[in-house]
């Protein structure tokens, strides 16, 4: 279950959210499970955040920073990862289908048991 003063930090917005995670970045924000839904999260640094589980699908994730990211069995479904850094990230069993993930970065990933179908690559 999702820290509750984490998922408002996030809420606030992608200014509010970077600004915290540079002040405080030796917590690692449990997001598990969240309704993320359409979320617009362009830009943000998500990267070390626990998302496990979490509701992505559709999400604007553009450019943000998820590496070392947990996103095991997270629905990605549909959501734009263009350009997202996913190094090192915990993909497992996540739903990527019909996703954009064109220039995204996943060296290191975990992809295993991932759902990729229909996602758009390069």
């Amino acid at each position: 279950m999702a820290n509750r003063e984490h998922l408002n930090i996030l809420k606030q917005g992608k200014a509010v959210w970077n600004q915290w995670r540079q002040q405080n970045p030796d917590i690692l924000p449990d997001l598990s499970g969240a309704d993320l839904s359409k979320a617009m999260l362009k830009e943000t640094n998500l990267s070390k955040a626990i998302l496990r589980e979490a509701d992505l699908s559709g999400a604007y994730l553009y450019t943000a920073n998820l590496s070392f990211t947990n996103l095991r069995a997270a629905n990605l479904r549909g959501a734009v990862l263009r350009g997202a850094d996913l190094s090192d990230a915990d993909l497992s069993k996540a739903n990527l289908s019909k996703t954009d993930l064109r220039e995204a970065y996943f060296d290191g990933a975990n992809l295993d048991g991932a759902n990729l179908s229909g996602a758009m690559r390069r």
